[in-house]
């Protein structure tokens, strides 16, 4: 799969993302082709650390990315990555505080407190 864009967009289940972080959540499970009762969610968040700053963009799974074959995981490595920079698209407002690149981004704490 090479269009990561696409795929996310298709498959956003939530998106709540501004000037103070948010989250969006997509649904994995036809990027696995996986069709059962189990939950195949990635989700990437982040946190707004003040003085209008945000954090680094982390992600959480509802599935153990442990338990899955190599090849899967470097499957969930690449739309994760994918994921976190069309957030950072998202939340990134090219004002005097957030012209950092995604790179930049990542640098920083993930909270404050």
């Amino acid at each position: 799969m090479t269009n990561f864009i696409q795929y996310i967009e298709d498959h956003t289940l939530r998106c709540e993302a501004g000037y103070r972080g948010g989250g969006i959540e997509i649904d994995l499970a036809d990027f696995f082709n996986i069709h059962n009762d189990d939950d195949y969610t990635m989700t990437a968040y982040q946190n707004y650390l003040g003085g209008g700053m945000l954090g680094k963009i982390c992600n959480s799974y509802s599935f153990a990315v442990c338990s899955l074959s190599q090849r899967r995981q470097k499957q969930v490595q690449a739309i994760t990555e994918a994921l976190n920079r069309y957030f950072h698209n998202l939340t990134n407002h090219d004002d005097e505080w957030e012209t950092e690149t995604f790179e930049q981004n990542q640098l920083k704490s993930v909270s404050a407190y």
